[in-house]
């Protein structure tokens, strides 16, 4: 354990994932404020990298704030943005029909795209609070129409403070059984999400970690993308859990604390 606490500190960079790593809900996780001190007094590079498209870099920002944690928006980088390059690199000036919140809708603006409920290139869902019949009936009829279905992520569900919500993967289920389409997923375990990533840190995967609770996107992103995985048992992943994977994570912690103690 000690030696692979000393690996894992060596490292130049690191892959943060967010819910169940450095708060849950509204609650922060123990050793979260030391850990994230230690990389800045180390000269560490750092990302915030999140699957939940909701919130914007900024909304990000002021929950950290909030919860004693101040990191510039930088630091971060959603499934959301992630998102929106990938659209913007297919199709430069296309329009989506977006089911989602703010941080998704902005994430489409700031490359271009305009929204459009008509005739879209994308039907673009991402774990919305806004969820309702008439947006799926929507959704439906236009990707029949020739829209293309895009997913933010493929979280079936995520933990929040009184237990778990369902996510994207879940919310995109009805449009793809109503339409016999499936849907492309951008976010982790999709591998372009953590090359992204490394590009922002500028940084070689070698140099880097992934930090995250689960075994399906945390884990299996780090390990399609060759990048060091650990996983901590804070989150959604039980020691016993790991054992359900036919691939294991690199290093396995409590939680970030341990980096730090």
């Amino acid at each position: 354990m000690e030696q692979d606490i000393q690996n894992i500190r060596s490292k130049a960079g690191f892959i943060i994932d967010m819910d169940g790593v450095i708060y849950h809900g509204n609650k922060l996780l123990p050793g979260v404020t030391d850990f994230v001190n230690w990389l800045e007094s180390s000269g560490k590079k750092y990302l915030f990298l999140t699957n939940s498209p909701e919130r914007t870099p900024k909304e990000l920002h002021e929950k950290l704030k909030r919860l004693g944690i101040n990191v510039g928006e930088e630091h971060f980088y959603t499934s959301a943005l992630a998102t929106a390059n990938f659209l913007a690199s297919q199709n430069p000036t296309g329009s989506a029909y977006i089911i989602g919140d703010a941080g998704l809708i902005h994430a489409m603006y700031s490359v271009g795209y305009t929204v459009n409920n008509v005739n879209p290139d994308y039907v673009v869902v991402g774990d919305p609070r806004s969820y309702n019949f008439e947006k799926i009936e929507q959704a439906v009829n236009l990707v029949i129409r020739g829209a293309k279905l895009i997913g933010t992520n493929s979280d079936i569900s995520g933990p929040v403070e009184n237990g778990i919500v369902p996510s994207t993967k879940a919310l995109i289920a009805p449009i793809e059984i109503a339409t016999g389409k499936k849907a492309y997923f951008v976010g982790k375990p999709n591998p372009l999400m953590m090359r992204s990533a490394l590009k922002r840190l500028g940084i070689k995967r070698e140099d880097a970690v992934v930090i995250g609770d689960r075994m399906d996107t945390d884990v299996l992103c780090g390990l399609e993308s060759e990048i060091d995985t650990l996983l901590v048992l804070s989150g959604i992943t039980s020691q016993n859990d790991i054992n359900n994977f036919p691939y294991r994570p690199k290093y396995v912690l409590n939680g970030v604390v341990d980096l730090v103690q």
